[in-house]
């Protein structure tokens, strides 16, 4: 494997490992507020499909762009009513809402634009772009760094740098400003934030709504940016995949984002190399695809070291008397 095509497979690990790393974003912030939120998945498939659709109708991605993360916000509402105002099972919710994007999507596509369950093909405006940095052309003849700067670092969409500036700004928020604090500790003892006259339910709405946020985002890169429209299940289970990097980086920023370009990068070597040859055995591409879902289990199955999760998280909160 020569240097150019080691770059060429880190470059898809950064585009592939985009909305895993928004959507583990995104359970980070429910997460730590005590809320699990397994409908990540779903949040980011209606984003998905609102942003292709309102993209391909409209001609303007970033209409697009806002109608996906809408779309996401009204089911982390719903989740946000079913888990904490009336306290319901917050693992029934999610999968709840996962059902309904994965119907919904599909029934109002094909209604909409009877083309089998999926959106027009997106054109110009109605993607976003990728952006070259200053010189990228100029110094990409320079040796292993004129091809890092012009292939691997300049060349992505702007959600692509979003997402990475979305992980110091993730730390920053939780671990440096008051809200952070009374965030993490709102998913730890909540009965401590209530006393101090903090709202447990307001903070746990905000980091719900952030969730939606994330997906959103996730979502809309996935159909805009990514790919070129809406297809069905088009999430193929990205969004369990970033529960389990979650769980993998012990819910920090920083682990999180190191979880999801491992995620990236196995699914780039499954893209990039159909059949790979290992001293005479020939791994077949199916092996590779699967890989991430393999790792995924592995890594639920608690092979990764003791992952302690939040400790009032998955408990609604009861105000006391």
């Amino acid at each position: 494997m020569d240097f150019l095509t080691i770059i060429q497979v880190l470059d898809s690990t950064i585009r592939l490992s985009t909305p895993l790393l928004l959507a583990c974003l995104a359970g980070l912030y429910s997460e730590r507020a005590g809320i699990f939120d397994i409908g990540l998945e779903g949040k980011m498939l209606m984003a998905a499909f609102f942003s292709a659709a309102v993209a391909a109708v409209s001609g303007s991605v970033w209409l697009g762009l806002l109608a996906g993360i809408a779309s996401s916000l009204v089911l982390a509402g719903l989740h946000g009513l079913a888990s904490i105002t009336f306290r319901g099972n917050q693992l029934i919710s999610g999968v709840a809402i996962n059902f309904l994007a994965a119907g919904m999507t599909v029934l109002v596509a094909q209604d909409w634009f009877k083309q089998g369950g999926r959106t027009p093909s997106l054109f110009g405006g109605a993607r976003f772009e990728p952006i070259d940095w200053p010189l990228a052309e100029t110094l990409s003849g320079i040796p292993i760094l004129g091809p890092i700067y012009a292939e691997l670092l300049s060349g992505h969409s702007v959600l692509v740098y979003l997402a990475f500036l979305a992980v110091p700004g993730t730390w920053w928020l939780l671990y440096r400003t008051r809200f952070g604090l009374r965030l993490r500790a709102v998913g730890e003892n909540p009965a401590a934030v209530d006393t101090a006259g903090v709202s447990v339910v307001g903070l746990r709405y905000a980091a719900v709504m952030i969730c939606g946020v994330l997906c959103g985002i996730a979502g809309a890169y996935l159909a805009t940016a990514l790919q070129a429209g809406f297809v069905k299940d088009m999430t193929a289970g990205r969004g369990f995949i970033a529960l389990a990097a979650l769980i993998f980086a012990k819910w920090r920023p920083l682990h999180a984002m190191w979880a999801c370009l491992l995620f990236g990068l196995l699914q780039a070597i499954a893209l990039r190399f159909q059949n790979i040859d290992l001293g005479g055995v020939v791994i077949p591409v199916q092996v590779m695809d699967a890989l991430p879902y393999i790792l995924t289990v592995v890594i639920l199955a608690g092979f990764v070291g003791k992952a302690i999760p939040p400790r009032a998280g998955g408990e609604p909160y009861v105000k006391e008397r």
